[in-house]
């Protein structure tokens, strides 16, 4: 999608059409008059998602209006306009329009709703439809153009739009891999994912294989690896700054992503039910190389690893079993209690070499936990922490990214359920309080380096389309990785 700036004279924008946000309480009055009558019956009334289009509108030249309801005023933020924008990107979409323009209000034209707007847009005219043949599918509705209409320092918004274009890109990239299906990712083809986009953008890639894992002493991710006819793998992404700046030339982030390509839940296997969904388990990885490709593109300062475990969870012949016990990279041993908790498996020999490799902070994205999700619903990830100073600079991405988090405990007591007679950690606590002692398992090889770990079982995934986004992957939380990159002073 082209994306392109211009002033704040909306009359004379020439598009197919063009947005203008309308406020709960707060009638616009540059709208035709004949939009009254509109008003009178209750169709433009300024409700968040109303959208109402007018076709040859007097006073404009885009060739149509759409009066998108944003809302009270006052309650607008981010996350919520980004929703408005994708919303109505996907309304016109399906209308045809082809190149479009959205005219941000005094107070919105700042260059973090430029970035979203940019972003929302490029996120939503995507479809998961790439394996439905042409027959099944309309490819010529998209939107080409995009023009934001905004007043303000122009260098800054000219920042904002590439910001905003390179995450959204990097998202529907995220949301390509995650929606293949497992018989066509594999470890070994995600890793040729990695490797694809690494070359692409000037990132460095090391795929470490069996071999070289079993050297390392890799036992918990091979342990889960094992069970399947398909290797697993370790991926490394490296994005080195060529300018770093002096204040953070000694910070080195590592984004650490769960890859399960498929998960049965292995000798502990899961019920027959949506078991198919069960493929969307490496969307943590999916969203670090997405996040390594906008942070390849916009350049922070300081450097930054993307570090990816990735195996298939089955129940071969030669699957771990319950009673198990492996030895990890740390050197720690792990009881194998249930064979579904093999994510945290994974992460921790990740986390362990991402340190190895320099890390100075750890934010790890994983479908972790139903335990979360029974928690915060699917309107919250689950932030955890070993660091406040940390959590304030991740909670101020978050902020920038309008994606929602809610600070979760680790607190040592659920290190207490993890306890087993026969190795140094069981890898599950109990039923009680299941994420948070699948976060305590975590922080037992993170040890005291400043740590996030992000459970996404809720929010990785759209069971039923909204206005905004189609059924499939949210690519959360692609968005707050690039941004902590990217403000990071």
């Amino acid at each position: 999608m082209k994306l392109k700036l211009a002033g704040p004279d909306r009359s004379g924008l020439e598009c197919d059409a063009l947005i203008l946000l309308e406020f709960e309480g707060a009638a616009r009055t540059d709208l035709p008059a004949a939009t009254a009558a509109f008003r009178e019956s209750g169709e433009i009334t300024g409700k968040f998602l109303e959208m109402t289009l007018l076709h040859d509108p007097a006073g404009f030249k885009a060739r149509r209006v759409l009066v998108a309801g944003a809302g009270k005023r006052e309650k607008i933020e981010t996350a919520s306009f980004w929703k408005l924008a994708a919303a109505a990107a996907r309304l016109l979409k399906g209308k045809g329009a082809k190149n479009v323009a959205i005219a941000l209000e005094s107070g919105f034209d700042s260059p973090e709703y430029v970035s979203a707007a940019a972003q929302a847009f490029i996120e939503g005219v995507w479809e998961p439809d790439q394996l439905k043949t042409s027959a099944d599918k309309d490819g010529s509705r998209t939107i080409e153009e995009l023009t934001i209409s905004a007043d303000g320092d122009a260098a800054a918004l000219q920042a904002a739009l590439a910001a905003g274009q390179a995450i959204g890109e990097a998202a529907n990239l995220t949301r390509d891999i995650s929606v293949e299906p497992p018989n066509m990712l594999t470890p070994r083809a995600l890793a040729d994912r990695a490797r694809t986009m690494a070359e692409a953008n000037g990132l460095a890639c090391d795929v470490l294989d069996t071999d070289r894992m079993r050297q390392l002493g890799m036992g918990a991710l091979l342990g889960v690896a094992q069970g399947s006819a398909e290797p697993g793998a370790l991926i490394v992404l490296e994005y080195k700054p060529e300018k770093p700046a002096k204040e953070t030339a000694s910070v080195k982030l590592a984004l650490v992503g769960k890859g399960v390509t498929f998960d049965t839940g292995g000798i502990s296997i899961k019920p027959a039910q949506d078991m198919e969904k069960m493929k969307y388990d490496m969307c943590g990885a999916a969203a670090v190389i997405g996040a390594m490709q906008a942070i390849a593109r916009l350049k922070p300062s300081i450097a930054v690893i993307g570090v990816i475990p990735t195996v298939e969870n089955m129940p071969g012949g030669k699957a771990q079993r319950p009673g198990d016990i492996v030895k990890s990279l740390s050197g720690k041993t792990i009881e194998i209690l249930n064979t579904d908790a093999e994510g945290r498996l994974i992460l921790a020999d990740a986390i362990t070499y991402a340190k190895q490799l320099g890390a100075t902070h750890l934010v790890d994205a994983a479908t972790l936990t139903g335990a979360v999700v029974v928690a915060l619903g699917h309107h919250f990830t689950g932030v955890f922490t070993n660091n406040d100073e940390f959590l304030a600079r991740w909670n101020e991405a978050t902020k920038n990214s309008g994606e929602k988090m809610w600070h979760m405990p680790v607190n040592d007591q659920y290190r207490e359920q993890l306890k087993t007679v026969y190795a140094d950690i069981g890898n599950i606590g109990g039923r009680d309080g299941g994420a948070c002692t699948a976060a305590a398992f975590l922080r037992e090889f993170v040890e005291d380096t400043p740590w996030i770990h992000l459970d996404i079982a809720g929010t990785a995934w759209l069971d039923d389309s909204k206005p905004w986004m189609p059924k499939g992957p949210t690519a959360i939380p692609i968005a707050s990785f690039v941004r902590l990159a990217q403000d990071w002073k």
